[in-house]
Protein backbone atom coordinates (compact mmCIF):
# COMPACT_ATOMS: atom_id res chain seq x y z
CA UNK A 1 0.00 0.00 0.00
CA UNK A 2 1.44 3.67 -0.34
CA UNK A 3 2.03 5.70 2.30
CA UNK A 4 -0.85 8.59 2.98
CA UNK A 5 0.97 11.54 1.14
CA UNK A 6 -0.94 15.09 1.00
CA UNK A 7 -3.78 14.43 -1.34
CA UNK A 8 -4.80 17.59 -3.58
CA UNK A 9 -8.39 19.21 -1.85
CA UNK A 10 -8.52 22.09 -3.75
CA UNK A 11 -11.74 20.27 -6.01
CA UNK A 12 -13.25 16.72 -5.66
CA UNK A 13 -11.69 16.16 -9.31
CA UNK A 14 -7.97 17.43 -8.07
CA UNK A 15 -8.63 14.92 -5.66
CA UNK A 16 -9.31 12.50 -7.69
CA UNK A 17 -6.44 12.94 -10.13
CA UNK A 18 -4.19 13.14 -7.62
CA UNK A 19 -5.92 9.49 -6.08
CA UNK A 20 -4.75 8.34 -10.07
CA UNK A 21 -1.70 9.66 -10.00
CA UNK A 22 -0.54 7.32 -6.61
CA UNK A 23 -1.09 4.70 -8.74
CA UNK A 24 0.05 5.39 -11.83
CA UNK A 25 2.67 2.19 -12.50
CA UNK A 26 -0.89 0.25 -11.51
CA UNK A 27 -2.96 2.64 -13.98
CA UNK A 28 -0.79 1.94 -16.95
CA UNK A 29 -0.79 -1.39 -16.56
CA UNK A 30 -4.14 -1.65 -16.57
CA UNK A 31 -4.30 0.46 -19.61
CA UNK A 32 -1.61 -1.82 -20.92
CA UNK A 33 -3.85 -5.29 -20.96
CA UNK A 34 -6.55 -3.23 -21.56
CA UNK A 35 -5.95 -2.88 -24.92
CA UNK A 36 -4.23 -5.65 -25.20
CA UNK A 37 -6.95 -7.33 -24.46
CA UNK A 38 -9.69 -5.46 -26.65
CA UNK A 39 -7.46 -5.61 -29.50
CA UNK A 40 -6.66 -8.81 -29.42
CA UNK A 41 -10.70 -9.28 -29.85
CA UNK A 42 -10.88 -6.44 -32.19
CA UNK A 43 -8.29 -8.12 -34.37
CA UNK A 44 -10.04 -11.42 -34.49
CA UNK A 45 -12.90 -10.72 -37.11
CA UNK A 46 -9.81 -9.56 -39.77
CA UNK A 47 -8.23 -12.98 -38.87
CA UNK A 48 -11.51 -14.53 -39.63
CA UNK A 49 -11.91 -12.73 -42.56
CA UNK A 50 -8.68 -13.44 -44.30
CA UNK A 51 -9.48 -17.40 -43.53
CA UNK A 52 -12.86 -17.43 -45.09
CA UNK A 53 -11.42 -15.86 -48.33
CA UNK A 54 -8.47 -18.41 -47.80
CA UNK A 55 -11.54 -20.90 -48.19
CA UNK A 56 -13.12 -19.37 -50.92
CA UNK A 57 -10.17 -19.59 -52.92
CA UNK A 58 -9.14 -23.24 -51.38
CA UNK A 59 -5.77 -21.89 -50.20
CA UNK A 60 -5.22 -24.52 -47.45
CA UNK A 61 -1.54 -23.02 -46.03
CA UNK A 62 -2.82 -19.80 -45.79
CA UNK A 63 -6.36 -20.96 -44.51
CA UNK A 64 -3.89 -22.85 -41.92
CA UNK A 65 -1.94 -19.47 -41.11
CA UNK A 66 -4.78 -17.99 -40.48
CA UNK A 67 -6.58 -20.41 -38.30
CA UNK A 68 -3.17 -20.16 -36.25
CA UNK A 69 -3.84 -16.66 -36.20
CA UNK A 70 -7.17 -16.84 -35.06
CA UNK A 71 -6.13 -19.60 -31.59
CA UNK A 72 -3.00 -17.24 -30.75
CA UNK A 73 -5.62 -14.35 -30.35
CA UNK A 74 -7.98 -16.08 -28.29
CA UNK A 75 -5.03 -17.20 -26.12
CA UNK A 76 -3.99 -13.84 -26.21
CA UNK A 77 -7.34 -12.33 -25.44
CA UNK A 78 -7.68 -14.80 -22.50
CA UNK A 79 -4.49 -13.98 -20.98
CA UNK A 80 -5.30 -9.80 -21.45
CA UNK A 81 -8.62 -10.56 -19.71
CA UNK A 82 -6.96 -12.37 -16.43
CA UNK A 83 -4.37 -9.61 -16.18
CA UNK A 84 -6.29 -6.50 -16.98
CA UNK A 85 -8.79 -7.67 -14.09
CA UNK A 86 -6.20 -8.38 -11.85
CA UNK A 87 -5.19 -4.96 -12.40
CA UNK A 88 -8.59 -3.54 -11.97
CA UNK A 89 -8.84 -5.29 -8.71
CA UNK A 90 -5.18 -4.11 -7.76
CA UNK A 91 -6.47 -0.25 -8.70
CA UNK A 92 -10.18 -0.61 -6.78
CA UNK A 93 -8.46 -1.58 -3.22
CA UNK A 94 -5.59 1.08 -3.64
CA UNK A 95 -8.37 3.72 -4.08
CA UNK A 96 -10.55 1.99 -1.58
CA UNK A 97 -7.93 1.71 1.29
CA UNK A 98 -5.97 5.00 0.97
CA UNK A 99 -9.34 6.71 0.61
CA UNK A 100 -10.48 4.97 3.94
CA UNK A 101 -6.63 5.59 5.70
CA UNK A 102 -6.62 9.08 4.62
CA UNK A 103 -10.27 9.73 5.90
CA UNK A 104 -9.24 7.21 9.48
CA UNK A 105 -6.33 9.50 10.06
CA UNK A 106 -8.64 12.94 9.31
CA UNK A 107 -11.04 11.60 12.32
CA UNK A 108 -8.37 11.16 14.75
CA UNK A 109 -6.49 13.99 13.98
CA UNK A 110 -9.80 16.13 14.28
CA UNK A 111 -10.72 14.46 17.43
CA UNK A 112 -13.91 15.95 19.18
CA UNK A 113 -13.93 18.81 16.27
CA UNK A 114 -15.20 16.25 14.35
CA UNK A 115 -18.66 15.44 15.71
CA UNK A 116 -19.49 18.96 15.82
CA UNK A 117 -18.82 19.67 12.12
CA UNK A 118 -20.08 16.65 10.25
CA UNK A 119 -22.94 13.95 11.88
CA UNK A 120 -21.93 10.49 12.15
CA UNK A 121 -24.20 9.05 9.93
CA UNK A 122 -22.17 11.55 7.14
CA UNK A 123 -18.92 10.19 8.03
CA UNK A 124 -20.09 6.08 7.91
CA UNK A 125 -21.44 6.87 4.29
CA UNK A 126 -18.37 8.58 3.59
CA UNK A 127 -16.48 5.09 4.70
CA UNK A 128 -18.60 2.89 2.75
CA UNK A 129 -20.95 3.95 -0.23
CA UNK A 130 -18.72 6.75 -1.40
CA UNK A 131 -15.40 4.87 -1.10
CA UNK A 132 -16.78 2.52 -3.19
CA UNK A 133 -17.47 4.41 -5.89
CA UNK A 134 -14.47 6.18 -5.83
CA UNK A 135 -12.65 2.42 -5.79
CA UNK A 136 -14.83 1.62 -9.12
CA UNK A 137 -12.85 4.94 -11.41
CA UNK A 138 -9.13 3.37 -11.75
CA UNK A 139 -10.36 0.48 -13.41
CA UNK A 140 -13.38 2.04 -15.22
CA UNK A 141 -10.50 4.65 -16.77
CA UNK A 142 -7.97 1.80 -17.78
CA UNK A 143 -11.03 0.22 -19.55
CA UNK A 144 -11.72 3.65 -21.01
CA UNK A 145 -8.06 4.17 -22.50
CA UNK A 146 -8.52 1.08 -23.80
CA UNK A 147 -11.93 1.36 -25.96
CA UNK A 148 -10.37 4.39 -27.19
CA UNK A 149 -7.41 2.68 -28.57
CA UNK A 150 -8.98 -0.17 -29.70
CA UNK A 151 -12.02 1.94 -31.73
CA UNK A 152 -9.04 3.75 -33.54
CA UNK A 153 -7.14 0.53 -34.37
CA UNK A 154 -10.26 -1.18 -35.88
CA UNK A 155 -11.02 2.20 -37.86
CA UNK A 156 -7.29 2.01 -38.94
CA UNK A 157 -7.60 -1.97 -39.97
CA UNK A 158 -11.10 -0.84 -41.92
CA UNK A 159 -9.64 2.31 -43.56
CA UNK A 160 -7.48 -0.67 -45.01
CA UNK A 161 -10.20 -2.35 -46.40
CA UNK A 162 -13.00 0.71 -46.99
CA UNK A 163 -12.15 4.39 -46.78
CA UNK A 164 -15.94 4.44 -46.19
CA UNK A 165 -16.38 2.03 -43.17
CA UNK A 166 -13.22 3.28 -41.46
CA UNK A 167 -14.57 7.47 -41.72
CA UNK A 168 -18.05 5.52 -40.22
CA UNK A 169 -16.04 4.35 -37.32
CA UNK A 170 -14.35 7.45 -36.62
CA UNK A 171 -17.07 10.08 -37.02
CA UNK A 172 -20.13 7.49 -36.19
CA UNK A 173 -18.34 6.07 -33.05
CA UNK A 174 -17.97 9.55 -31.05
CA UNK A 175 -21.09 11.15 -31.96
CA UNK A 176 -22.90 8.15 -30.66
CA UNK A 177 -20.81 8.32 -27.50
CA UNK A 178 -21.84 11.85 -27.39
CA UNK A 179 -25.40 10.99 -27.55
CA UNK A 180 -25.36 9.86 -24.01
CA UNK A 181 -24.29 13.42 -22.97
CA UNK A 182 -27.00 15.29 -22.17
CA UNK A 183 -27.92 12.56 -19.63
CA UNK A 184 -24.60 13.09 -17.55
CA UNK A 185 -25.86 16.43 -15.59
CA UNK A 186 -28.99 14.68 -14.51
CA UNK A 187 -27.61 12.06 -13.31
CA UNK A 188 -25.18 13.67 -11.50
CA UNK A 189 -27.33 15.81 -9.61
CA UNK A 190 -29.35 13.25 -8.93
CA UNK A 191 -27.16 10.88 -7.18
CA UNK A 192 -25.44 13.84 -5.26
CA UNK A 193 -29.05 14.55 -4.29
CA UNK A 194 -29.46 10.70 -3.33
CA UNK A 195 -26.03 10.23 -1.22
CA UNK A 196 -27.31 13.66 0.64
CA UNK A 197 -30.22 11.44 2.09
CA UNK A 198 -28.82 8.34 1.95
CA UNK A 199 -26.56 10.35 4.86
CA UNK A 200 -29.16 11.80 6.76
CA UNK A 201 -31.14 7.79 7.26
CA UNK A 202 -27.80 6.54 8.08
CA UNK A 203 -27.23 9.22 10.67
CA UNK A 204 -31.29 8.86 11.68
CA UNK A 205 -30.70 5.10 12.38
CA UNK A 206 -27.33 5.63 14.65
CA UNK A 207 -29.19 8.27 17.20
CA UNK A 208 -32.02 5.77 17.32
CA UNK A 209 -30.15 2.70 18.44
CA UNK A 210 -27.80 4.69 20.16
CA UNK A 211 -30.91 6.25 21.98
CA UNK A 212 -33.53 3.38 21.98
CA UNK A 213 -33.54 3.06 26.01
CA UNK A 214 -34.42 6.67 26.41
CA UNK A 215 -37.02 6.38 23.63
CA UNK A 216 -38.73 3.49 24.91
CA UNK A 217 -38.69 5.20 28.25
CA UNK A 218 -40.50 8.49 26.77
CA UNK A 219 -42.93 6.20 24.39
CA UNK A 220 -40.73 8.20 21.62
CA UNK A 221 -39.78 4.70 19.67
CA UNK A 222 -43.01 4.64 17.84
CA UNK A 223 -42.72 8.25 16.48
CA UNK A 224 -38.82 8.13 15.52
CA UNK A 225 -39.57 5.10 13.56
CA UNK A 226 -42.31 6.60 11.78
CA UNK A 227 -39.95 8.72 10.99
CA UNK A 228 -37.49 6.70 9.53
CA UNK A 229 -39.55 5.17 7.51
CA UNK A 230 -40.68 8.31 6.22
CA UNK A 231 -36.92 9.23 5.38
CA UNK A 232 -36.41 5.76 4.05
CA UNK A 233 -39.39 6.02 1.67
CA UNK A 234 -38.00 9.29 0.30
CA UNK A 235 -34.49 7.87 0.14
CA UNK A 236 -35.89 5.01 -1.86
CA UNK A 237 -37.80 7.50 -4.76
CA UNK A 238 -34.57 9.38 -4.92
CA UNK A 239 -33.32 6.18 -5.73
CA UNK A 240 -35.64 5.60 -8.39
CA UNK A 241 -35.26 8.88 -9.49
CA UNK A 242 -31.32 7.99 -10.33
CA UNK A 243 -32.50 4.64 -11.50
CA UNK A 244 -34.66 6.27 -14.07
CA UNK A 245 -31.62 8.24 -15.80
CA UNK A 246 -28.85 4.94 -15.18
CA UNK A 247 -31.38 2.61 -16.96
CA UNK A 248 -30.87 4.73 -20.30
CA UNK A 249 -27.52 4.39 -20.11
CA UNK A 250 -27.86 0.05 -20.49
CA UNK A 251 -30.85 1.13 -23.12
CA UNK A 252 -28.37 3.70 -24.98
CA UNK A 253 -25.73 1.31 -24.93
CA UNK A 254 -27.66 -1.55 -26.97
CA UNK A 255 -29.38 0.51 -28.92
CA UNK A 256 -26.91 3.32 -30.21
CA UNK A 257 -24.39 0.16 -30.94
CA UNK A 258 -27.04 -1.78 -32.51
CA UNK A 259 -27.85 1.42 -35.07
CA UNK A 260 -24.18 1.30 -35.78
CA UNK A 261 -24.62 -2.19 -36.74
CA UNK A 262 -26.65 -2.00 -38.99
CA UNK A 263 -25.21 0.79 -40.62
CA UNK A 264 -21.66 -1.03 -40.98
CA UNK A 265 -23.75 -3.92 -42.55
CA UNK A 266 -25.78 -1.85 -44.61
CA UNK A 267 -23.03 0.09 -46.19
CA UNK A 268 -20.61 -2.88 -46.31
CA UNK A 269 -23.43 -5.26 -48.29
CA UNK A 270 -24.00 -2.39 -50.47
CA UNK A 271 -19.76 -2.55 -51.25
CA UNK A 272 -19.53 -5.92 -51.50
CA UNK A 273 -22.44 -6.38 -54.37
CA UNK A 274 -20.84 -3.70 -56.34
CA UNK A 275 -17.25 -5.50 -55.70
CA UNK A 276 -15.91 -3.40 -53.50
CA UNK A 277 -15.83 -5.92 -50.96
CA UNK A 278 -15.02 -9.88 -50.66
CA UNK A 279 -17.00 -12.11 -48.94
CA UNK A 280 -14.39 -12.62 -45.92
CA UNK A 281 -14.01 -8.97 -45.90
CA UNK A 282 -17.97 -8.26 -45.23
CA UNK A 283 -18.00 -11.16 -42.34
CA UNK A 284 -14.93 -8.95 -40.90
CA UNK A 285 -16.98 -6.21 -41.34
CA UNK A 286 -20.09 -7.30 -39.32
CA UNK A 287 -17.89 -8.79 -37.22
CA UNK A 288 -15.97 -5.54 -36.49
CA UNK A 289 -19.53 -3.50 -36.00
CA UNK A 290 -20.28 -6.26 -33.61
CA UNK A 291 -17.30 -6.28 -31.87
CA UNK A 292 -17.58 -2.32 -31.55
CA UNK A 293 -20.54 -2.68 -29.59
CA UNK A 294 -18.28 -3.85 -26.33
CA UNK A 295 -15.91 -0.34 -26.37
CA UNK A 296 -18.86 1.86 -26.76
CA UNK A 297 -20.62 -0.22 -23.44
CA UNK A 298 -17.43 0.09 -21.59
CA UNK A 299 -16.82 4.21 -22.46
CA UNK A 300 -19.96 4.56 -21.09
CA UNK A 301 -19.62 2.72 -18.56
CA UNK A 302 -16.42 4.40 -17.54
CA UNK A 303 -18.49 7.62 -17.56
CA UNK A 304 -21.22 6.54 -15.61
CA UNK A 305 -18.39 5.45 -13.05
CA UNK A 306 -16.87 9.02 -13.53
CA UNK A 307 -20.06 10.69 -12.53
CA UNK A 308 -20.57 8.49 -8.94
CA UNK A 309 -16.81 9.49 -8.20
CA UNK A 310 -17.22 12.90 -8.56
CA UNK A 311 -20.11 13.27 -6.54
CA UNK A 312 -18.28 10.44 -3.77
CA UNK A 313 -15.08 12.63 -3.83
CA UNK A 314 -16.86 15.65 -2.54
CA UNK A 315 -17.93 14.41 0.14
CA UNK A 316 -14.46 12.86 0.62
CA UNK A 317 -12.53 16.05 0.58
CA UNK A 318 -15.31 17.99 2.53
CA UNK A 319 -14.30 15.92 5.78
CA UNK A 320 -10.85 15.87 4.82
CA UNK A 321 -11.01 19.82 4.28
CA UNK A 322 -12.19 20.08 7.98
CA UNK A 323 -9.48 21.69 10.28
CA UNK A 324 -9.68 20.88 14.14
CA UNK A 325 -10.63 24.00 16.33
CA UNK A 326 -7.29 24.33 18.20
CA UNK A 327 -3.79 23.82 16.05
CA UNK A 328 -1.00 21.96 17.36
CA UNK A 329 2.86 22.87 18.14
CA UNK A 330 5.78 20.89 17.96
CA UNK A 331 8.30 20.93 20.33
CA UNK A 332 7.38 19.54 23.60
CA UNK A 333 7.93 21.18 27.32
CA UNK A 334 9.18 20.29 30.66
CA UNK A 335 6.46 19.98 32.76
CA UNK A 336 5.64 19.61 36.58
CA UNK A 337 3.61 16.78 37.40
CA UNK A 338 1.02 18.12 38.64
CA UNK A 339 0.81 21.52 37.32
CA UNK A 340 -1.41 24.44 37.24
CA UNK A 341 -3.34 26.26 34.38
CA UNK A 342 -4.66 29.73 33.67
CA UNK A 343 -7.60 30.61 31.30
CA UNK A 344 -7.04 33.76 29.92
CA UNK A 345 -10.53 34.41 28.69
CA UNK A 346 -12.73 33.37 31.66
CA UNK A 347 -10.02 34.72 34.55
CA UNK A 348 -10.13 31.05 36.07
CA UNK A 349 -6.63 29.91 37.54
CA UNK A 350 -6.18 26.17 38.52
CA UNK A 351 -3.77 25.91 40.95
CA UNK A 352 -1.48 22.58 41.04
CA UNK A 353 -2.00 19.80 43.13
CA UNK A 354 -5.92 20.86 43.53
CA UNK A 355 -9.05 20.05 43.30
CA UNK A 356 -10.67 23.59 41.70
CA UNK A 357 -14.40 23.14 41.19
CA UNK A 358 -16.06 25.87 38.82
CA UNK A 359 -20.01 26.79 39.25
CA UNK A 360 -21.92 28.69 36.40
CA UNK A 361 -24.60 30.56 36.17
CA UNK A 362 -25.38 28.53 32.96
CA UNK A 363 -24.21 24.91 32.39
CA UNK A 364 -22.81 25.59 29.04
CA UNK A 365 -20.44 28.39 30.64
CA UNK A 366 -18.68 25.77 32.84
CA UNK A 367 -18.81 23.47 29.41
CA UNK A 368 -16.72 25.69 27.48
CA UNK A 369 -14.23 26.37 29.78
CA UNK A 370 -13.56 22.68 30.17
CA UNK A 371 -13.33 22.64 26.29
CA UNK A 372 -11.01 25.08 26.69
CA UNK A 373 -8.75 23.76 29.55
CA UNK A 374 -8.15 20.44 26.93
CA UNK A 375 -7.68 22.30 24.27
CA UNK A 376 -10.95 20.94 22.11
CA UNK A 377 -11.71 24.57 21.56
CA UNK A 378 -9.40 27.65 20.72
CA UNK A 379 -8.56 29.98 23.26
CA UNK A 380 -5.26 31.32 25.39
CA UNK A 381 -4.80 28.43 28.04
CA UNK A 382 -1.54 28.34 29.36
CA UNK A 383 -0.08 25.49 31.57
CA UNK A 384 2.92 26.28 33.88
CA UNK A 385 4.17 29.26 31.51
CA UNK A 386 3.76 27.46 28.64
CA UNK A 387 1.05 28.12 26.33
CA UNK A 388 -0.90 25.15 25.56
CA UNK A 389 -1.71 25.74 21.88
CA UNK A 390 2.07 25.66 21.47
CA UNK A 391 2.68 22.22 22.93
CA UNK A 392 2.28 18.79 20.40
CA UNK A 393 -1.26 18.02 20.62
CA UNK A 394 -0.02 14.36 22.01
CA UNK A 395 1.49 16.00 24.93
CA UNK A 396 -1.82 18.00 25.46
CA UNK A 397 -4.20 14.63 25.55
CA UNK A 398 -0.93 12.92 28.03
CA UNK A 399 -1.50 16.38 30.33
CA UNK A 400 -5.40 17.25 30.21
CA UNK A 401 -8.39 14.71 30.44
CA UNK A 402 -11.36 16.20 30.13
CA UNK A 403 -14.61 13.56 30.83
CA UNK A 404 -18.13 14.43 29.53
CA UNK A 405 -21.20 12.49 30.13
CA UNK A 406 -21.34 12.19 26.61
CA UNK A 407 -18.41 10.39 26.09
CA UNK A 408 -18.98 6.82 25.01
CA UNK A 409 -18.38 3.48 26.54
CA UNK A 410 -17.19 1.18 23.76
CA UNK A 411 -18.32 -1.88 22.85
CA UNK A 412 -15.87 -4.95 24.24
CA UNK A 413 -14.77 -6.46 27.51
CA UNK A 414 -15.36 -4.10 30.52
CA UNK A 415 -12.07 -4.38 31.97
CA UNK A 416 -10.19 -3.23 29.00
CA UNK A 417 -12.91 -0.43 27.89
CA UNK A 418 -11.96 0.85 31.96
CA UNK A 419 -8.09 0.66 31.10
CA UNK A 420 -5.78 1.19 34.14
CA UNK A 421 -2.24 0.29 34.34
CA UNK A 422 -3.07 -2.63 36.75
CA UNK A 423 -5.94 -4.60 37.53
CA UNK A 424 -5.34 -2.97 41.26
CA UNK A 425 -5.57 0.81 39.92
CA UNK A 426 -8.64 -0.35 38.17
CA UNK A 427 -10.44 -2.04 41.04
CA UNK A 428 -9.25 1.19 43.11
CA UNK A 429 -10.82 3.62 40.74
CA UNK A 430 -13.84 1.43 40.53
CA UNK A 431 -14.48 2.10 44.14
CA UNK A 432 -13.56 5.36 44.20
CA UNK A 433 -16.23 6.30 41.60
CA UNK A 434 -18.68 4.17 43.83
CA UNK A 435 -19.01 1.82 41.01
CA UNK A 436 -18.40 -1.37 42.70
CA UNK A 437 -21.32 -2.46 42.97
CA UNK A 438 -21.83 -2.15 39.07
CA UNK A 439 -19.56 -4.73 38.50
CA UNK A 440 -20.47 -7.51 41.56
CA UNK A 441 -24.00 -7.53 39.59
CA UNK A 442 -22.42 -8.69 36.23
CA UNK A 443 -22.37 -12.20 35.41
CA UNK A 444 -18.63 -12.56 34.39
CA UNK A 445 -17.49 -8.89 36.48
CA UNK A 446 -14.91 -6.72 34.76
CA UNK A 447 -14.97 -9.82 31.98
CA UNK A 448 -18.60 -8.86 31.44
CA UNK A 449 -18.88 -7.88 27.27
CA UNK A 450 -20.23 -4.38 27.14
CA UNK A 451 -22.79 -3.39 24.62
CA UNK A 452 -21.98 -0.57 21.90
CA UNK A 453 -22.26 2.74 23.95
CA UNK A 454 -22.67 0.92 27.40
CA UNK A 455 -26.97 0.81 26.22
CA UNK A 456 -27.49 -2.20 29.11
CA UNK A 457 -26.59 0.03 32.16
CA UNK A 458 -28.84 2.83 33.59
CA UNK A 459 -27.43 6.48 33.11
CA UNK A 460 -26.25 6.63 36.78
CA UNK A 461 -24.27 3.87 36.09
CA UNK A 462 -22.50 4.56 32.95
CA UNK A 463 -21.83 8.06 34.46
CA UNK A 464 -19.99 6.04 37.34
CA UNK A 465 -18.10 3.61 34.76
CA UNK A 466 -17.05 6.55 32.70
CA UNK A 467 -15.63 8.29 36.02
CA UNK A 468 -14.31 5.36 37.25
CA UNK A 469 -12.41 5.19 33.79
CA UNK A 470 -10.99 9.05 34.07
CA UNK A 471 -9.50 7.84 37.24
CA UNK A 472 -7.53 4.89 36.17
CA UNK A 473 -5.78 6.62 33.87
CA UNK A 474 -4.52 9.03 36.30
CA UNK A 475 -4.10 12.27 34.36
CA UNK A 476 -1.85 15.42 35.69
CA UNK A 477 -5.11 17.54 35.34
CA UNK A 478 -8.04 15.56 35.02
CA UNK A 479 -11.36 18.02 34.08
CA UNK A 480 -15.19 16.34 34.94
CA UNK A 481 -18.19 18.12 33.52
CA UNK A 482 -21.26 17.23 35.63
CA UNK A 483 -19.92 14.12 36.78
CA UNK A 484 -22.31 13.24 39.26
CA UNK A 485 -25.81 14.78 37.83
CA UNK A 486 -27.17 10.99 37.21
CA UNK A 487 -26.77 9.85 40.85
CA UNK A 488 -28.69 10.31 43.82
CA UNK A 489 -27.39 12.07 46.80
CA UNK A 490 -26.01 9.72 49.01
CA UNK A 491 -23.97 8.06 45.34
CA UNK A 492 -23.09 12.17 45.03
CA UNK A 493 -21.46 12.64 48.55
CA UNK A 494 -19.73 9.11 48.48
CA UNK A 495 -17.98 9.94 45.45
CA UNK A 496 -17.23 13.42 46.43
CA UNK A 497 -15.37 12.36 49.38
CA UNK A 498 -13.62 9.01 47.29
CA UNK A 499 -12.89 12.22 44.47
CA UNK A 500 -10.82 14.22 46.65
CA UNK A 501 -8.66 11.50 48.43
CA UNK A 502 -8.52 9.69 44.77
CA UNK A 503 -7.06 12.79 43.55
CA UNK A 504 -4.48 13.14 46.05
CA UNK A 505 -1.48 15.45 44.80
CA UNK A 506 -2.81 16.06 41.37
CA UNK A 507 -4.77 18.39 39.72
CA UNK A 508 -8.52 18.34 39.12
CA UNK A 509 -11.52 20.26 37.78
CA UNK A 510 -15.01 20.09 38.59
CA UNK A 511 -18.04 22.01 36.50
CA UNK A 512 -20.53 21.21 38.56
CA UNK A 513 -23.38 23.42 40.56
CA UNK A 514 -23.88 20.76 43.06
CA UNK A 515 -23.10 21.66 46.50
CA UNK A 516 -21.97 18.27 47.87
CA UNK A 517 -19.06 18.54 44.94
CA UNK A 518 -18.54 21.99 46.05
CA UNK A 519 -18.01 21.86 49.37
CA UNK A 520 -15.00 19.06 48.74
CA UNK A 521 -13.27 21.36 46.41
CA UNK A 522 -10.17 22.99 47.68
CA UNK A 523 -11.14 26.52 45.72
CA UNK A 524 -14.60 27.11 43.81
CA UNK A 525 -14.60 29.50 40.84
CA UNK A 526 -18.31 31.54 40.11
CA UNK A 527 -18.54 31.56 36.33
CA UNK A 528 -20.95 34.43 35.04
CA UNK A 529 -21.11 35.88 31.95
CA UNK A 530 -17.91 33.64 30.66
CA UNK A 531 -15.91 35.41 33.59
CA UNK A 532 -15.10 34.47 37.17
CA UNK A 533 -16.53 37.35 39.18
CA UNK A 534 -15.62 36.11 42.65
CA UNK A 535 -13.16 32.48 43.99
CA UNK A 536 -13.06 30.90 47.62
CA UNK A 537 -14.49 27.80 49.28
CA UNK A 538 -17.79 26.90 49.21
CA UNK A 539 -18.99 27.91 52.54
CA UNK A 540 -17.47 31.43 52.02
CA UNK A 541 -19.24 31.84 48.68
CA UNK A 542 -22.60 30.22 50.12
CA UNK A 543 -23.03 32.98 53.05
CA UNK A 544 -25.70 35.78 52.10
CA UNK A 545 -27.90 36.42 49.21
CA UNK A 546 -24.66 36.54 46.57
CA UNK A 547 -25.43 35.30 43.19
CA UNK A 548 -23.14 32.34 43.89
CA UNK A 549 -25.35 31.12 46.67
CA UNK A 550 -28.51 31.70 44.50
CA UNK A 551 -27.34 29.60 41.46
CA UNK A 552 -25.97 26.42 43.72
CA UNK A 553 -29.24 27.08 46.50
CA UNK A 554 -30.96 26.80 43.47
CA UNK A 555 -29.33 23.36 42.32
CA UNK A 556 -29.70 21.73 45.69
CA UNK A 557 -33.87 22.40 45.43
Amino acid sequence: MPELGDPDLRSPRHYLRWLIGRQSSTLFLGVVWGCLWMASMGLTPFAIGRAIDAMAQKDTDRLLVWTGVIVGLALVTTAGSVLRHRCDTIGRLKANYLTFRLVAAQAARLGATLPKRISAGEVVAVGTADITRIGALPGALARGIGSAVTVVLVAVVLLSTSVTLGLLVLIGVPVLLAGTGPLLSPLHKRIGSYRDLQGDLTNRAGDIVSGLRVLRGIGGEAAFGERYRKDSQRLREAGVHVAKVESVLPAAEVLLPGIFVVAVVWIGARLAVGGGLSAGELVAAYGYAAFLMLPMRTATSAVQSFVGADVAARRVVRVLALEPDAGSGEARADLPEAPGLYDADSGLRVRPGLMTAIAASTPEEGAEIAERLGRYAPGQVTVGDVLLDSLPLEQVRELVMVTRNDDTLFSGVLAEDLGGRSDEVRNQALHDANAEDIVGALPEGLDTVVTEGGSSFSGGQQQRLRLARALAARPPVLVLVDPTSAVDAHTESVIAERLRTSRAELTTVVVSNSPLLLDRADEVAFVEDGKVVVTGTHRELATGASPYAAVVMREET
